[in-house]
């Protein structure tokens, strides 16, 4: 079982969901700076020691993040196609084909 964040070492950890099957795997997120992973997914997304230090946080990171990105708007089934269209006015002309 994971004792800290991967991203953060934050030790405040959440089971947002188990595997069907009991013990095969857990969906966990930190309190702190809501990176979120399957417990078995390799060492390098679920281990401190293995996390890639160039994606590694501090509390001074976070403090000093310059902005949060914003979440795009969400898309709407496109009834002509049966695909995504993007909805809102900032998403004028934008579609996704598939």
């Amino acid at each position: 079982m994971t004792d800290c964040c991967p991203r953060c070492a934050h030790e405040s950890l959440r089971t947002l969901h188990s595997s069907p099957v009991p013990g095969v795997w857990d969906v966990l997120q930190c309190g702190r700076c809501l990176y979120t992973w399957r417990t078995s997914e390799p060492d390098r997304r679920t281990r401190r020691d293995a996390y890639p230090e160039a994606f590694r946080l501090t509390p001074e990171d976070m403090a000093n993040a310059v902005e949060v990105p914003a979440v795009p708007p969400l898309l709407a089934p496109d009834p002509r196609e049966g695909t995504e269209q993007a909805s809102g006015p900032e998403a004028a002309g934008a579609t996704r084909s598939q």
